[in-house]
């Protein structure tokens, strides 16, 4: 659980007992290659903190997967909507290596944010960032070539490229996995 400590002490200003406190509320869960830590359809009510591994969240449009965000160690990871409002969820969420998550139910979140006004801070925060992150996606597709978006990914998230297959990649960055292929030769092509 250092790992969540640390996470959770870089943003906020907190004091060991608080801390404490709050990390006692998540649960340690394995999630093996292949399992859905959540599946589309259901309402989520649990949020997990990636201590290692890969989630993938992703849809099925048109009998196509779809892969919106790939989570890696240090993040954490749920269906935003449906945790909050327990409306039902649009994403599967699936292990594409073997996890070790730490998790939080929506009740147990809840119940911290009314009882310690550190955790609703960095709830706050998380919030925040999810947003930004999906802002940032979103001016990304519409505003940077396909290149861009391979170059970013690659030196924000180098090691997502040697333990996530590259067709999920490629759905991540709304490019075909030849595509995806062609800028990974270009890049490693001496230049003239």
């Amino acid at each position: 659980m250092e790992q969540l400590r640390k996470c959770i002490s870089n943003q906020i200003n907190i004091d060991k007992e608080s801390l404490e406190s709050i990390v006692s509320a998540f649960e340690i869960q394995t999630v093996k290659k292949g399992e859905f830590f959540l599946k589309s359809g259901r309402i989520c009510r649990k949020m997990a903190f990636i201590e290692s591994g890969y989630l993938r969240m992703y849809d099925i449009v048109d009998g196509k997967e779809i892969t919106f965000w790939v989570g890696s160690d240090g993040k954490f990871i749920t269906s935003l909507s449906s945790f909050v409002f327990e409306s039902e969820n649009f994403w599967n969420i699936q292990a594409v290596t073997d996890c070790t998550v730490f998790v939080i139910s929506r009740q147990k979140h809840f119940e911290l944010c009314k009882q310690h006004s550190k955790w609703l801070e960095f709830d706050n925060l998380l919030l925040a960032h999810s947003f930004s992150l999906l802002e940032k996606s979103m001016f990304s597709q519409l505003h940077t070539t396909a290149q861009q978006r391979f170059e970013s990914l690659l030196k924000e998230e180098p090691a997502l490229f040697k333990y996530v297959p590259l067709q999920h990649i490629a759905s991540m960055l709304g490019i075909t996995p030849e595509s995806l292929s062609r800028l990974r030769k270009n890049l490693t092509r001496p230049t003239s």
